[in-house]
């Protein structure tokens, strides 16, 4: 394992993440945290040595000589395990950041959680006798402002950064608190991070209890899962990864923990991902719903109320619901690997997407159908909504990319208004407006949406590839399945770059080039499958699961050369695509091709009654959208200090 001073800015597969529905933290293989934000994902960070090798703060816990790591999640747990092997001893950490259900919620309610906010680290020593080192060194957010340290028997403390105390004695190196101690076969030393001084505790006793109920939560929680399959570890591992991305206090589900992880070395394409897209959430939630999980769309559909989206449809939002996200290069940070600009915000919150309607109403039927309540109220925004689709399609957007250049008729963008109409006249029946736009729609993209050898394109007037086109197939909209093959056809000779696609090849107002999406593999594998190439489609998904890290994440996007990460990490689209594309594959094999057509409310409910029966499922889920009986039994239960 090369030490930090050989490689100043480690392999972005080299993270694992962990969490507590707050905030996060990432973990690389050499036990140090390089990158944390409590308590709220869009804080400033306390840690980003990610983004600055010198100036970023850190959390390192590891072996004082070299040593060999090899870490995993504890089963079915966002639990971080990473044993050290050296000549004379081993020794494990975990790492984890604890959570658990509020007292007094019902027995099937793992959305309202209780955390404090705490980073704990526990060192267990396993064989012989092993020496460790722990360096703390946080940051204040992007200041240049130094931090001054204290330490005070075992406690470490500083204006405005977290406060450290472990079962080991710190002292002052330089910009650092640092403690060295050996670790022996059946010890233990505990480590608490807090975002705030805390009173002297049993830190052994706390960290244990905290670690058990943390694990009885993840655990309970995961088994709701409705999937069985040749891919279940990896739709496990994804669903606990989206679920660590939702911040828990108002249901709305964040693209990335991460801000500025470049999607191409020194290219400036490097952007905050750090809040709530309406077409990312849709798409986990999409996901989520078809796996079991209906309560998270419930506290979706709480944070969208309390954000009125009847008054105007933002295409993302704070973690809070706001919606001012304005973008800002930070001075001075270097960027992961020198790859400047690091960035706070996003611009793109200022822009006009149009496809966010029909990812909101193609949501709203999927919870619907699988009973979820919508009362009048939620209707009538969900009504308006659907007008504004009807009212709006014609005009120019910047498309799901987020190009930034001149706004165009993108035909991804008029496909998903039809979706709105569509879906609002399922869920609220047929209204003259709606019914009219979805004809029109209909008509203009299969007349100015469509190139000379039959295939859809980016645009109209603009023949080129696009691979969100490669999600067609699944949104019912009415289009021949020759048009549909063309269009994947034109997708390979374009995109295509060995597994990997790029997402687009046309300009898009910014300078630089960027990696492969993974996203978009996965689309390929799906699109494959629905034009009846199963054994392609499976062998190019067997490729694509296979690319995970060794604890099963993925970055946004991918070197073609290398297969280096790049972009923010981890990603909620990729990790929603793979659980997309293992249930497909499911139901393609259970039941053929016509499995796979209709709405994602349709393919869900086809999954769920497969894997489920017709009855348990929806008395499952509908207990999952009020309180029931206490469980005196469940131990996920976690009081607060």
């Amino acid at each position: 394992m090369p030490s930090r001073a050989d490689v100043a800015y480690p392999a972005l597969r080299d993270y694992a993440l962990i969490g507590d529905g707050h905030g996060a933290a990432l973990v690389c293989r050499d036990g140090a945290i390089d990158w944390c934000c409590l308590c709220r994902f869009d804080a400033p960070p306390v840690m980003a040595r990610l983004l600055d090798a010198e100036r970023g703060g850190y959390f390192a816990l590891a072996p004082a000589g070299p040593a060999r790591s090899q870490r995993r999640y504890l089963a079915d747990t966002a639990v971080l395990s990473t044993e050290f092997a050296a000549a004379d001893g081993r020794a494990r950490v975990i790492d984890f950041m604890p959570m658990g259900c509020r007292p007094g919620t019902g027995m099937h309610d793992y959305t309202h959680i209780n955390a404090p906010g705490w980073i704990i680290r526990i060192v267990q020593g396993e064989a012989g006798r092993l020496p460790f080192r722990a360096a703390y060194r946080p940051c204040r957010g992007f200041s240049d402002d130094p931090v001054e340290l204290r330490c005070t028997e075992g406690v470490v403390t500083g204006a405005g950064v977290p406060s450290l105390q472990g079962e080991a004695r710190f002292a002052l190196s330089g910009s650092e608190a640092v403690a060295e101690f050996t670790i022996a076969a059946g010890e233990t030393r505990c480590f608490i991070l807090s975002p705030a001084p805390i009173a002297r505790l049993a830190i052994a006793e706390t960290a244990r209890k905290m670690l058990d109920v943390t694990i009885a939560f993840w655990r309970e929680w995961i088994d709701y899962c409705a999937y069985e399959g040749p891919y279940r570890a990896a739709v496990r591992r994804s669903a606990i990864t989206l679920k660590l991305l939702i911040y828990a206090p108002t249901g709305a589900i964040i693209a990335a923990p991460t801000t500025s992880l470049p999607e191409a070395i020194g290219e400036g394409r490097n952007w905050d991902y750090r809040y709530c897209w309406i077409r990312d959430t849709s798409f986990a939630l999409y996901a989520l719903a078809a796996l079991g999980f209906i309560g998270e769309a419930r506290r979706f559909v709480e944070f969208l109320r309390a954000c009125h989206v009847e008054r105007g449809l933002h295409l993302m939002y704070g973690v809070g619901g706001e919606t001012d996200l304005t973008e800002q290069d930070i001075k001075g940070f270097a960027g992961y690997r020198n790859s400047a600009p690091v960035r706070a915000g996003n611009a793109a919150h200022q822009q006009l997407q149009l496809d966010a309607y029909g990812e909101l109403l193609d949501l709203a039927l999927l919870y619907d159908r699988l009973g979820g309540s919508i009362d009048a109220e939620e209707r009538a925004a969900l009504a308006h909504l659907a007008d504004r689709a009807a009212l709006r399609w014609r005009e120019r957007d910047n498309g799901i990319w987020e190009v930034r250049t001149e706004r165009r008729h993108f035909v991804h963008s008029k496909i998903m208004c039809w979706v709105a109409v569509d879906r609002a006249i399922a869920l609220f029946g047929r209204r003259d407006n709606w019914a009219a736009a979805r004809r029109e729609i209909a008509a203009a993209v299969l007349a100015e949406g469509v190139d000379e050898k039959g295939a859809l394109v980016e645009a109209f007037q603009r023949p080129y590839a696009d691979a969100a086109l490669l999600m067609t197939p699944w949104l019912g909209f009415p289009v021949a399945d020759e048009t549909l093959r063309q269009t994947v056809r034109n997708t390979i000779a374009e995109l295509r770059d060995g597994d990997y696609l790029r997402r687009y090849v046309s300009f898009d107002g910014l300078d630089g080039k960027e990696g492969a999406f993974l996203m978009g593999s996965f689309w390929l594998a799906d699109a494959l499958l629905f034009l009846d190439q199963p054994e392609a489609a499976r062998a190019l998904l067997d490729q694509l699961v296979g690319k995970a890290n060794d604890v099963g994440l993925f970055a946004e996007e991918i070197a073609p050369g290398d297969d280096a990460f790049l972009g923010n990490m981890p990603q909620a689209l990729v990790h929603l695509a793979l659980i997309h594309s293992a249930l497909r594959q499911r139901l393609y094999r259970r039941q053929g091709r016509g499995a796979l057509t209709g709405s994602h409310a349709d393919r869900a409910r086809r999954h769920l009654d497969k894997a489920m029966g017709p009855g348990a499922v929806w008395t499952r889920l509908k207990h999952t959208l009020r309180l029931g009986r206490l469980a005196s039994s469940r131990r996920s239960v976690l009081e607060l200090p």
